[in-house]
């Protein structure tokens, strides 16, 4: 089953915390219980999700990322060298500001006794031989882009940080692998951003050119996942921003399509393509590798809406006029809680978002799904 990663009916792995899990985080930060009754009560909670993936009929399941307040920043701040600290601003969506915090590199990158292994180690051993336990983690160039650079070395050599950053990712894809990991993502905004043409300026203003980057992250993360076993799938998302059911960057794929479809080796690509402003299936154009799984991401994950199944079928079959059928898979666009406060709908509309994925991809591809 695991060789079959990405499936027909997939996700992109958050899921909306539960009531129980944000009361325990206010009693953690009142002091009420203390860190082992806080993952105690993680792990029941986490047990209840799974079982709810499955139960929607979904093949890859997750923690739902429950034991993180963003699904980026917790991973970061566990490498070595990197330090989470509060900034003075959020990160700003559209009319929405996250709350402060971000990363900054304050010593040589390395993976160490990292604490996401066990939490992968806690899903995988409740995943059951009747589904594969996904892993999410931020992709390395998440740290380049989104980290403030206070290590010297690094200021001065940028390709000595890309290069130990990449180290680092090797060493945790193959502590990942070790503890089980056989199917690992990559979530990634920055190739969205470089689609556009306000965040392209941003990037432009921090001193980096567009273009320049793209050459930049795409040797990253090729490097970073170099030694991959072979039996262990790596697909990447490519988000537009996620954050209360509000984005940050607009734009369609063709700036960055032929680098990341003809240049990343990644086994499988989460694409956004809920709306208007994920642009239209061209770019797919230039997935020429016979092996690599496009995920549309057609059900979007901001609303509770159930979209009309014949209509999700007719934009699959329209991506098929440039990926065969066969290399096609359906999910969300996107998790239901990139941070903690997750997307404005109820739990149960979540579920039933994934099982109209799940019944959607039965009717497209059958017994693949």
């Amino acid at each position: 089953m695991m060789m079959k990663a990405p499936f027909k009916a997939d996700q992109v792995g958050s899921i909306l915390r539960t009531e129980a899990i944000k009361q325990a985080r206010l009693d953690k930060a009142a002091g009420k219980i203390n860190d082992a009754e806080l993952r105690a009560i993680e792990d029941e909670e986490i047990k209840y999700i799974v079982a709810k993936q499955k139960e929607a009929g979904l093949k890859a399941v997750t923690d739902g990322e429950f034991r993180r307040a963003w699904w980026h920043f917790d991973f970061l701040e566990g490498l070595d060298g990197v330090e989470g600290y509060d900034a003075q601003d959020g990160i700003q969506f559209a009319n929405v500001q996250t709350k402060t915090h971000s990363v900054k590199i304050v010593a040589p990158i390395q993976f160490g006794n990292h604490p996401m292994l066990a939490d992968y180690a806690f899903l995988h051993s409740i995943a059951g031989d009747d589904a594969v336990a996904k892993m999410t983690i931020p992709s390395p160039a998440m740290l380049h882009y989104r980290g403030d650079m206070e290590y010297a070395p690094y200021l001065a050599d940028n390709a000595l940080f890309v290069q130990d950053l990449a180290n680092a990712y090797k060493q945790a894809i193959q502590a990942f692998y070790d503890a089980g990991c056989r199917y690992l993502q990559l979530d990634d905004t920055s190739w969205s951003y470089l689609c556009s043409n306000e965040q392209r300026e941003v990037v432009r203003s921090r001193g980096f050119d567009p273009d320049a980057l793209q050459e930049t992250y795409k040797h990253l993360i090729n490097e970073a996942i170099s030694e991959k076993p072979a039996d262990m799938v790596i697909t990447m998302h490519i988000c537009r921003g996620n954050f209360r059911s509000t984005w940050i960057a607009s734009g369609g794929y063709e700036p960055v399509a032929e680098t990341l479809f003809g240049g990343l080796n990644i086994d499988g690509f989460f694409l956004e393509y809920d709306n208007d402003r994920s642009g239209d299936f061209a770019p797919l154009r230039y997935v020429k590798r016979p092996d690599l799984k496009i995920i549309l991401g057609l059900i979007t994950s901001k609303n509770g809406v159930l979209e009309d199944p014949e209509a999700i079928k007719a934009r699959i079959k329209e991506a098929s006029e440039f990926v065969p059928l066969s290399q096609l898979c359906l999910s969300p666009q996107c998790g239901f809680a990139s941070t903690e406060e997750g997307n404005i709908l109820a739990e149960d509309e979540q579920w039933a978002k994934l099982a109209h994925v799940v019944a959607i991809a039965k009717d497209v591809w059958g017994d693949e799904a």
